[in-house]
């Protein structure tokens, strides 16, 4: 499958991704928005995201992002990345259900393919590498690549997760030979921290605790205490993947108060738990080892109903 033949017989087209878009929604989306710019002149094409976190507006075309749609907007093609159902698009929905045609890629395992076309690949790093495979090479700009390696990082936890194959790092190093300047890169969208959020951080790390015989991680965040320290949601990630890596844990888990008794939840195991059974149960999604879900209740409540899910996982196993 080749983007020639998506593109063939549209003029308008809008990309979107889903809500809260993280490192791969966003290098996606950029990569391949920047990639049509460039190759295909006579077609208008807009990206519609939320607003996206101030460390990735280096990326080349962000400052065009869309973040409302117009009233009785068509477009003869609306192109989903990184997205498991429709109504994860968010704000961009409407125009998703208008458009002519619809494609979708993701490697979510949860996809079900919606669309009416797809390119879902559960077992792909990223969204950004799928978007990779879609394009011809020979045409990759810099711009375009240095979009498809922030993704890739962003998914693979800097190569780091078991998702990044062989084939990952053979696409990571063709894009490098791009000119992309993967250590500034890695270390301004990936590494770098606000004082905030490193306060949020310590926190979250000082008040998580170890459950079912140290199986387990877990803290979380009230919607006080982010006022209190003044951050917002996008300041939050990265902790769920902190607390992943304490020695002995399989499952770490972390929740953000939304509103009172609601947590948005993030979810992460190393090799035994596939979380997005998990996810899935309480009506999220993700993938085998990174998932996220939203639950009613206090956080002892969540933890209590995740424990259950996961003892189910080890009994079956």
């Amino acid at each position: 499958m080749m983007l020639n033949n998506i593109l063939s017989a549209s003029q308008t087209v809008a990309i979107g991704g889903h809500v809260r878009p993280d490192g791969d929604c966003i290098g996606s989306c950029m990569a391949l928005y920047q990639y049509i710019c460039e190759n295909y002149p006579e077609i208008n094409v807009d990206v519609y995201l939320e607003p996206i976190a101030e460390k990735f507006e280096f990326i080349c075309g962000t400052e065009l992002i869309r973040h409302e749609i117009k009233e009785d907007q068509i477009y003869d093609l609306f192109i989903c990345l990184d997205c498991a159902d429709e109504s994860r698009l968010g704000f961009s929905t409407p125009l998703f259900q208008s458009a002519k045609h619809t494609f979708c890629v993701d490697h979510h395992i949860s996809n079900r393919s919606f669309a009416k076309e797809n390119y879902i690949v559960p077992d792909a790093s990223s969204t950004a590498e799928l978007i990779y495979d879609l394009l011809d090479r020979e045409k990759i700009s810099r711009t375009v690549a240095e979009s498809l390696y922030m993704g890739i990082v962003h998914d693979t936890g800097v190569f780091q997760y078991s998702c990044a194959k062989p084939k990952t790092f053979r696409i990571a190093a063709d894009l490098l030979e791009k000119g992309v300047d993967a250590p500034t890169l890695i270390d301004s969208t990936y590494y770098e921290k606000t004082y905030s959020q490193n306060q949020v951080l310590g926190r979250a790390l000082l008040e998580s605790i170890i459950f079912m015989d140290g199986y387990c991680v877990a803290s979380s965040m009230k919607k006080s205490d982010m006022e209190f320290h003044g951050v917002t949601a996008k300041d939050l990630e990265g902790i769920v993947s902190q607390l992943r890596v304490t020695k002995g844990v399989e499952v770490a888990v972390f929740g953000y108060e939304i509103e009172k008794n609601l947590f948005k939840v993030s979810l992460r195991s190393k090799k035994e738990i596939d979380v997005s059974k998990i996810a899935s149960y309480f009506g999220g999604g993700g993938h085998v080892r990174a998932a996220g879900c939203t639950m009613a209740g206090t956080f002892h409540d969540v933890l209590n109903n995740i424990s259950r899910q996961i003892e189910l996982q080890m009994t079956e196993g």
